[in-house]
């Protein structure tokens, strides 16, 4: 099939844009490829629509077909595009650079984040010697009541923002886990005494995080910075003070480099 063949092609129009779409939605992180009688079953479309759409999105680079085993992946035309969307965030540009240099400095991981609707959605990944990770955190989400990003992004909410934003979706991960809105409304105000929030096995066992808010120009949180890793890594007991003290810096360092002013709104906060 030629290189500039379009989806319009197989038939429909926007109907076909969608159902186009809705394979590629089919490739998740725990599912990464997929059979074509996978993607008719969760699709529900019929075999030959499915058959077609695939065959134009692999002409296209939006899957690839490794033909011993007979499974789609997501192609290079998908990633080529993540790339362009990653180059035109300001928050991107503005901290890829200081979350690298922070995760070589401390050995950790180190992330920034930014909200999507009810979920964080990461922007930056940097593993550190210490945390070490096969694969990237990057277009990935996560909840906001089961991490350290996630309640420094809800930091300059009201909990009636928040009550609207969550409902009563606090999926529990471990019996660390908040799990209603009391519990955030209380952990959230301690981050905002202490400049910092933090995750300690709530999202996985044997994990910690802490977390700074970063500002735009208008003083409104639109990120977080964070340093993560094994509990053994972080060493919270001897550590917190430090670590929290230079997430707070970098965030800081990110937010002045998006325009914010300390003077607008209270940033930092002593440790």
């Amino acid at each position: 099939m030629p290189r500039s063949t379009t989806v319009r092609e197989v038939g429909g129009g926007t109907q076909s844009v969608e159902r186009a779409l809705s394979l590629l939605r089919a490739f998740t992180e725990e599912h990464p490829e997929r059979r074509v009688s996978e993607l008719v079953q969760l699709t529900g479309l019929g075999q030959s629509t499915v058959s077609r759409l695939v065959g134009t999105l692999e002409a296209l680079g939006y899957v690839t077909h490794d033909a011993r085993s007979g499974l789609y992946r997501i192609g290079p035309t998908v990633v080529g595009l993540a790339g362009i969307a990653l180059n035109q965030s300001p928050i991107h540009r503005q901290s890829r650079q200081i979350a690298q240099d922070l995760a070589s400095e401390l050995g950790l991981g180190a992330n920034v984040a930014e909200r999507h609707g009810a979920e964080l959605f990461y922007l930056c990944n940097f593993e550190g010697r210490l945390a070490p990770r096969s694969f990237t955190l990057v277009g990935r989400s996560g909840p906001l009541h089961a991490t350290a990003m996630g309640k420094a992004l809800l930091s300059d909410l009201t909990a009636d923002e928040i009550e609207s934003l969550l409902g009563a979706r606090y999926p529990v991960y471990t019996p660390k886990t908040i799990a209603d809105l009391d519990g955030l409304l209380a952990a959230l105000a301690d981050g905002r005494s202490r400049g910092y929030t933090t995750e300690l096995e709530e999202l996985a066992f044997g994990r910690a995080c802490l977390a700074a808010p970063v500002r735009d120009r208008s003083g409104r949180v639109v990120a977080a910075l964070s340093v993560s890793g094994p509990l053994s890594a972080l060493d919270l007991p001897h550590r917190q003070d430090e670590l929290a003290l230079k997430v707070i810096e970098h965030a800081d360092q990110i937010s002045t480099g998006l325009g914010y002013h300390a003077s607008a709104t209270p940033l930092s906060a002593t440790v």
